[in-house]
């Protein structure tokens, strides 16, 4: 096997793929990244069987064949390389790969390539196409929100509901949900799972094209893929159920607030300094007198306070919150006012955007000493 690349295609394709190599691998291959080159591409592969992902970009490719090489020491040798392009082939005999670009030469070791275990096409019960800013959003506005204990499996991902023209996705770690819809205009089926976070991230991170585009959805009962461009990727789902999470989420609200999105959180920011040093981050929030009143305070570390001027309307509430999980619905907000809706003091409060009912993000209260 022999081809030539752009260095820095082959470089973004290994970065992507790489991410599913096995910390542990259950077999050596499966630290490999696996390389097929034939009619002008070359497409790599990585999995670790619960992620896997493939790339394919363009080459010339001289002489066509397959190889799995290490892939920590493929990947950091490509983006240590200088030029333009890189040339690699395989030595048969010695079962070593050379990697050479301008006056720079690596022989790196290879695996056998037929013990790696190639991935395939997903063959699903459901299949959908939704563009992938709107994919991008569904995560964006959920996936933040989810657990990162791995001893509650059903919380590290995200609840993907699809009933006829309406698709939910949802995350909660039990003390915050956040909630996003979209609407289709034709039905697309139906089907309830959880969706690891991690490949999630992986989609919020890689279409990211400026022009709307297609990704092509396929469930199984226990996988899921997603085909995007020259990117495909895969994944095996959470077991388990998602909890009913609709009697979360309050049905009516006291007190209405309305504040600057940018403002509000450069205070959470700046106010969270303080409350990071203590166990639950806590910021206490009293809504009076058209503004928020953010406080923190931390006797080995000192005292924080700034107001915010807001829009209220309903009784007086003081509250308080884990700074970070405001933070992290902040960061994803769109719009540049936010509603808060609060009832009292311990009860849940609800974040939405300005003009968007298709989301909603509920966060629990901290118990505080007054």
């Amino acid at each position: 096997m022999k081809f030539t690349c752009t260095k820095n295609e082959l470089a973004n394709a290994l970065r992507i793929v790489s991410k599913a190599i096995a910390n542990k691998p259950q077999t050596p291959v499966l630290a490999g990244i696996y390389v097929r080159a034939e009619e002008n591409q070359l497409e790599l592969q990585a999995t670790n069987y619960e992620l896997g992902f493939v790339s394919r970009i363009q080459a010339e490719v001289e002489t066509p064949g397959q190889i799995a090489i290490g892939g920590r020491y493929f990947l950091e040798v490509v983006n240590k390389m200088p030029g333009d392009t890189i040339t690699i082939s395989l030595d048969d005999d010695a079962r070593t790969v050379h990697i050479q670009s301008e006056k720079v030469n690596f022989t790196l070791l290879s695996m056998n390539p037929a013990e790696f275990p190639v991935i395939r096409p997903l063959d699903g019960n459901l299949q959908f196409t939704i563009k992938d800013n709107v994919l991008r959003t569904l995560i964006k506005k959920t996936s933040f929100a989810c657990s990162t204990d791995e001893g509650k499996p059903v919380f590290t991902g995200c609840s993907l509901v699809v009933d006829g023209t309406e698709v939910t996705m949802a995350a909660s770690n039990m003390h915050r949900l956040s909630v996003m819809k979209e609407t289709f205009d034709e039905p697309i089926g139906s089907i309830r799972i959880i969706i690891p976070a991690k490949i999630l991230n992986e989609i919020l991170h890689s279409a990211s094209s400026d022009i709307p585009s297609d990704i092509t959805i396929t469930c199984s009962y226990n996988q899921i893929s997603f085909v995007l461009d020259n990117l495909y990727m895969t994944s095996r789902l959470i077991e388990g159920t998602f909890p009913s999470y609709s009697r979360v989420i309050p049905n009516s609200f006291a007190t209405h607030v309305q504040v600057d999105t940018a403002a509000f959180t450069a205070a959470l920011d700046r106010v969270s300094l303080i409350a990071r040093s203590d166990e639950y981050n806590v910021v206490k929030m009293d809504f009076r007198n058209k503004q928020v009143h953010l406080m923190a305070r931390n006797p080995e570390v000192g005292d924080a306070d700034e107001y915010v001027s807001a829009e209220i309307d309903g009784p007086d509430v003081q509250t308080a919150f884990n700074a970070q999980y405001f933070i992290d619905v902040m960061k994803a907000l769109d719009s540049s006012v936010c509603r808060i809706g609060l009832n009292q003091e311990l009860s849940p409060a609800a974040v939405r955007e300005a003009d968007n009912d298709k989301f909603i993000y509920v966060v629990t209260p901290v118990r505080t000493a007054h």
